[in-house]
């Protein structure tokens, strides 16, 4: 953003933005500029990229990689954390986790093989206070005995259940939020194959910049389309729609002023808004499946939702006419359903947790939370995951006493749920789990 910015007034020193004339923005330019230098000097600054070995992960690591170093960010180094010791592959889940994570490995991006790589194992405790922190690094730590007892699960609804209240409207938005790498894309995936496999016609979409829906997909079916709200390409539609309306009797001077104030940052925004306003609309008809970006992309978008709602409401204040915006289409429960995914871990249940609330400022009321990746829903019998799936329940019993008004628990599953016929599995395992 600072080089944008500081781009942006160089070549347009007379212009305006969105943010008001250029010339009272040019006083930050210097310091603009000096960020810029700060982060590119590899004297002052090191990029750490850290990913989990999952092969889209490190995809999307690549890419990250080199947006960076096209900007002059190249002093990085690349940590692959979490990774599945070799001593508890005797374990069938583990043995799994264990031989995707090497395959993600031996098929690293290019670009990622010439930084220099360290790597952290996966701890049996989550990473919250300073007696876990220290043991990141101590690979000598015991790992703690839990028996079957230690993570008993409460009865839940299975995501297939939630699924069939969900449909009963015959159409709708429903939108799956959270924060980066708990699986979002592939639960919006698995409903939206659901839904089509019952005959609804769905359209699944993405607003996540890594747009992985194709490749967790893998595959097409009947009643099914999928799509991705591309920022470069929403922003060159909508320049040239803008240019062809509004620019098509202005004179010379005027097209220019036009496209200089079209070039401005913030005109992605203004684009994106517009391509999102247009998928809820489709949901009055359909079912739309959203795959968010993660949590702070998707507070942004919801933002200008909410200044456009705001802008409208204002000019119709006093007036006697019907009017509906895509904010009063989030915030009916019958139109939108927001779920919100989660892993049962302490940072991931803060950060759904912060989700909501910021969500709830803005009028809109999540309808369910789902837990992905259970360990203690998967019953595993490596001694490291047992311990794993005993600390869910606190997480678990957080999510119920404090936020969720429905939650349902995914397991852990040993095949990656990529391709049509494993994100049927998905959804058809075991997640409600009795106490015994």
């Amino acid at each position: 953003m600072p080089g944008a910015w500081g781009g942006f007034i160089e070549s347009n020193p007379e212009g305006a933005s969105c943010l008001g004339p250029l010339a009272g923005l040019e006083k930050q330019q210097q310091r603009y500029q000096q960020a810029v230098e700060a982060l590119s000097d590899p004297a002052r600054t090191r990029l750490v990229l850290v990913a989990r070995a999952q092969s889209s992960t490190l995809q999307e690591v690549a890419r990250t990689s080199g947006e960076l170093a096209d900007i002059g960010l190249s002093n990085q180094y690349l940590m692959i954390n979490g990774l599945m010791p070799e001593s508890e592959i005797d374990d069938p889940l583990a043995a799994a986790i264990f031989q995707r994570e090497r395959q993600a490995l031996e098929a690293m991006p290019e670009p990622l093989r010439a930084l220099a790589v360290d790597h952290t194992r996966l701890l049996p405790c989550n990473l919250v206070g300073l007696k876990a922190l220290r043991s990141l690094l101590n690979q000598d730590e015991q790992i703690a005995e839990a028996s079957a007892d230690d993570y008993r699960l409460p009865d839940l609804p299975s995501l297939t259940e939630m699924i069939d209240e969900m449909v009963q409207p015959g159409h709708g938005l429903i939108m799956v939020m959270g924060k980066g790498g708990v699986g979002k894309t592939t639960l919006a995936a698995a409903i939206a194959v659901t839904l089509a496999e019952r005959g609804y016609p769905v359209h699944l979409t993405t607003t996540d910049p890594a747009a992985h829906l194709t490749e967790t997909l893998a595959g097409e079916m009947h009643n099914l389309t999928v799509s991705r709200i591309d920022p470069q390409a929403e922003t060159e539609r909508y320049r040239q729609h803008i240019l062809q309306t509004k620019g098509e009797k202005l004179d010379a001077q005027g097209r220019a002023l036009l496209e200089e104030d079209l070039r401005s940052p913030c005109t992605e925004e203004i684009a994106v808004f517009q391509a999102f306003s247009h998928i809820i609309h489709e949901a009055q008809t359909h079912f739309v499946v959203m795959d968010t970006a993660p949590t702070g992309h998707t507070l942004l978008l919801l933002d200008a939702t909410g200044s456009y709602h705001r802008e409208i409401a204002r000019h119709m204040e006093g007036k006697s006419l019907h009017f509906t915006t895509p904010m009063m289409h989030l915030r009916d429960p019958e139109q939108t359903k927001v779920l919100i995914a989660t892993l049962a871990e302490t940072t991931p249940v803060l950060e759904a947790a912060n989700l909501q609330d910021d969500l709830r400022r803005a009028g809109i009321e999540p309808w369910a939370w789902i837990v992905n990746n259970s360990l203690a829903t998967a019953r595993p019998s490596s001694a490291l995951l047992r311990q794993r799936a005993s600390e869910e329940q606190q997480q678990l019993a957080v999510i119920r006493q404090n936020h969720a008004n429905r939650l349902a628990i995914v397991p852990m599953q040993i095949q990656e749920p990529v391709g049509v016929e494993r994100l049927r599995v998905l959804l058809s395992s075991k997640q409600s789990v009795k106490q015994r």
